[in-house]
């Protein structure tokens, strides 16, 4: 009832928590999270795409890292991580965080838990494009604000 994936194809987020809660009675909550490509503009050129890359098997391993983090800290019956790579148009999803547990709290918090370190430390890398931008697309550089939340739940264990 754990794991996660690194795919090119969109993903179904009520099917996978449908995959994840049939026929359980253990679970009293289950929180998702979807990140979406959202439509920005910046210096007047609005987003057509994200190009997200990663660094297969390192991603998975990261991210299967940081569910077992959250698997010690927090009650769960269950927990799923999708992250996509490739071209991605505003709109489209990016990521998928479901956690099941006895408890909302316990989910709540595990899903918040596993978004803020999944930012921060997973290998993925997002470059825009934006057609009538000086160069051919600018890499997204990391935010200070996705580290201080993240550091809030202390280092995850090594």
């Amino acid at each position: 009832m754990f794991g996660v994936r690194v795919q090119a194809e969109d993903f179904d987020a009520a099917a996978e928590i449908a995959a994840l809660a049939q026929g359980r009675t253990d679970i009293g909550a289950v929180v998702t999270f979807s990140g979406l490509c959202r439509a920005d503009v910046k210096d007047g050129l609005p987003l057509a795409a994200l190009h997200l890359e990663h660094y297969p098997g390192m991603a998975e391993a990261e991210m299967e890292r940081i569910l077992d983090e959250a698997r010690t800290r927090w009650p769960l019956s269950g927990g799923r991580v999708v992250h996509r790579f490739g071209r991605i148009v505003p709109g489209d999803n990016i990521v998928l965080v479901v956690t099941a547990s006895p408890h909302r709290g316990a989910a709540f918090a595990a899903a918040e838990f596993l978004m803020d370190w999944l930012k921060t430390s997973a290998p993925f890398w997002k470059k825009e494009e934006r057609p009538g931008a000086a160069d051919d697309g600018a890499w997204v550089e990391a935010k200070e604000a996705d580290d201080d939340a993240a550091l809030r739940w202390g280092s995850p264990s090594a």
